[in-house]
C-alpha cells in the first residue's frame, strides 16, 4: 500500500509484523519488550486520551529522552489528527517555555528529566491546559500520569487523517539565528519513509542512539525501521552506549559523524596484533554490519577504516525542512565521498551551485514566519537548502560547502571554509577546526586532540599544527592558503546538534 500518512505506516507494519518485537528498552535493571501490536494499541490509547481531554487538533509538546513512552505518545498525537511538537530535552527551562509558547501548545507530555521545566509550566506557559508525565514519580499536582491514562483509555481509535495538514512542528537548531518551527505534514514524513532506500530484513536489530526530537532519528531511526519490521533497541544514555552495544548486539545503527569519530578514536590505537573480528566483537557487540551516517560531513577515510571491522558506513544527506532525507547511499548502490543519490520523490537542481530540492518531502513552511518561509521556498516550491554541491555523471550528490559561509575575497575568488576544514580535519591531531576570514588572511582556529598528542609523543603542538597547515598549503593556489593559525584550549561552542556555531 502507498504510504500517505504515519497512520498508514503503523497499520501496515501491524498487519505484517503484529507478533514480532518492535522495541526493546531498559526499565530499571530489566529489558522490556513491546510487540508491534502493542505499539498500535498503546498509541491508539494516547489518541483516545487526547479525545477525552478535547485536545484533538491541538498542539502537543513532547519533552524527554528517547523512550517507548515518547514514541507511542508521538504516534498517538499524529494519528489523532493533532500536531506533535518535539522539543530538545537538553534545553534550559526558559528556552523550552519560549518554544512552547511560540508553538501554541495546549498540553505537554514530559519525562523524569524535566522536573525543573515542568514545575514552572503553569507560571510561564498559561496556554498549557494539561501536563502528562511519562513516569508517575514526576506527575505534577493536578497533572496526569501517561500509563494511567493509557490504561483508562484503552481501546481502538480511528479517524480520517488529512495527509497534507501539519502533523509535526519541529524546531531547527541552526548555527546562527533564531530557531525556526518547521511544519511537516503526514505526507512529508510518510513519503520520506517510503522513498528512502535501505535493505533491512524484518526482525533485524537496530539500536536507537540519537536524540528523538531530531528528524533524522524520528523519521529514519524510528518510522523507517518500524515500516521494515525492525526490532528497535533504545539506548537509554550515551554513558551506557558501549554496554548497550553488548546488551542489544545491533546489526544496524543510525549515527552522526561525531559519534562515528568517537568510536574511531577508541579503535585507532588498538594493538594491531589483535584480530579485527575480536575487536569488533568487543566494541560493536559482534553483529554490527551497517552504520547510516547523516547530519554533518563525514571524513571518507572513515568508510575504509570501519570496513576493516566488517562495518559498512553509508553517508546520507538531509535537513529537517525535507523530512529530513534528501539523498542516501545504500547497501547496494554507494559511492564513498558522496552523500548518495537523491530519493525518487526529490527533484534536485542547482542555482549558482546551491542545491535546491522539490518534492513530497519538502516542508509546508516555517510556523508563523512568512518572511523566512519565502526566503527558503520559492514560488515554484523549490527548497533552497543553502548547501553548495554538484551531481556526478552517475547521479551521486556531493556537498562542497554552505552558501552563507562562503569567504569572498577582494579579488573576487570564493572560498568554501568547509572544504578547508574537511581537509585539515583528516589529521588526527585536529580535533575541531573552524576556518574564516581574518583581515587579509584566511585563518584556521584549531582545537587540538591533546590525548592523541600525548599518546604519540607530540610535545610541540603548535609546530605540529603549523606543519599540517604547511602541508595543506603547498598544493593550494595562493588565494586558498591558510596563512594564520589560532590554537584553542577549549572546544568550540556548539548548537544542540553538536555543530560548531560560526557567529
Amino acid at each position: 500500500m502507498a504510504l500517505d500518512t504515519i497512520k498508514d505506516i503503523i497499520t501496515s507494519c501491524n498487519e505484517k509484523y503484529a507478533d514480532m518485537t518492535a522495541f526493546r528498552y531498559i526499565n530499571g535493571k530489566e529489558i522490556e519488550e513491546k510487540k508491534y501490536s502493542e505499539v498500535k494499541a498503546d498509541s491508539e490509547a494516547v489518541s483516545r486520551m487526547l479525545e477525552k481531554f478535547d485536545l484533538i487538533g491541538k498542539h502537543i509538546a513532547l519533552v524527554g529522552a528517547s523512550s517507548y513512552e515518547w514514541i507511542v505518545s508521538y504516534l498517538g498525537v499524529v494519528n489523532s489528527g493533532s500536531v506533535a511538537v518535539p522539543l530538545d530535552a537538553s534545553l534550559p527551562p526558559s528556552e523550552l517555555y519560549e518554544l512552547i509558547n511560540r508553538a501554541d501548545v495546549s498540553a505537554v507530555i514530559y519525562d523524569k528529566s524535566q522536573k525543573a521545566m515542568s514545575a514552572g509550566l503553569a507560571e510561564n506557559c498559561p496556554e498549557v491546559k494539561y501536563t502528562i508525565a511519562m513516569q508517575e514519580a514526576v506527575k505534577l499536582e493536578g497533572g496526569y500520569a501517561l500509563w494511567d491514562l493509557i490504561g483508562e483509555c484503552a481501546g481502538s481509535y480511528d479517524t480520517e487523517i488529512d495527509p497534507d495538514k501539519m502533523c509535526t512542528l519541529m524546531y531547527t537548531s541552526g548555527t546562527t539565528g533564531k530557531a525556526k518551527g518547521v511544519m511537516l505534514s503526514n505526507r512529508n514524513l510518510a513519503s520520506n519513509v517510503e522513498n528512502c532506500v535501505v535493505f533491512i530484513d524484518p526482525g533485524k536489530v537496530s539500536m536507537s542512539v540519537l536524540p528523538i526530537h531530531h528528524s533524522y532519528c524520528l523519521t529514519s531511526g524510528i518510522l523507517k525501521s518500524l515500516s521494515l519490521g525492525s526490532c528497535i533497541c533504545i539506548n537509554d544514555t550515551m554513558m551506557h552506549f558501549a554496554k548497550n552495544m553488548q546488551r542489544f548486539k545491533p546489526e544496524i545503527m543510525i549515527l552522526v559523524p561525531l559519534i562515528i569519530e568517537t568510536i574511531y578514536t577508541q579503535l585507532r590505537d588498538v594493538d594491531p596484533s589483535i584480530p579485527k573480528a575480536a575487536v569488533a566483537q568487543k566494541v560493536f557487540g559482534g553483529n554490527l554490519k551497517v552504520i547510516f551516517s547523516g547530519g554533518a560531513y563525514l571524513n571518507p577515510d572513515l568508510v575504509d577504516f570501519f570496513a576493516q571491522y566488517g562495518v559498512s558506513v553509508l553517508q546520507g544527506y538531509g535537513m529537517t525542512e525535507c523530512s529530513p532525507v534528501i539523498s542516501n547511499n545504500n547497501q547496494v548502490d554507494a559511492k564513498t565521498g558522496s552523500i548518495g543519490k537523491p530519493l525518487a520523490n526529490c527533484q534536485v537542481k542547482f542555482v549558482d551551485e546551491e542545491i535546491c530540492v522539490k518534492g513530497s518531502s519538502v516542508m509546508l513552511g516555517y510556523y508563523k514566519m512568512p518572511k523566512e518561509t519565502a526566503e527558503a521556498l520559492d514560488e515554484d516550491g523549490w527548497l533552497h537548502t543553502g548547501d553548495l554541491g554538484h551531481l556526478d555523471e552517475d547521479g551521486f550528490l556531493y556537498i562542497t560547502g554552505r552558501k552563507k559561509n562562503l569567504i569572498i575575497l577582494s579579488n573576487g575568488e570564493n572560498i568554501s571554509p568547509e572544504e578547508i576544514e574537511n581537509a585539515l580535519g583528516k589529521n588526527d591531531l585536529v580535533k575541531e577546526v573552524l576556518v574564516r576570514e581574518s583581515g587579509q588572511n584566511i585563518e584556521a582556529e584549531i582545537f587540538p586532540d591533546t590525548e592523541y598528542a600525548e599518546a604519540h609523543g607530540i610535545d610541540d603542538i603548535q609546530a605540529s599544527l603549523q606543519a599540517i597547515l604547511d602541508d595543506y598549503n603547498k598544493d593550494m593556489p595562493l588565494y586558498k592558503r591558510v596563512t594564520s593559525l589560532k590554537i584553542r584550549d577549549t572546544e568550540f561552542e556548539k548548537n544542540t546538534t553538536k555543530k560548531i556555531k560560526r557567529f
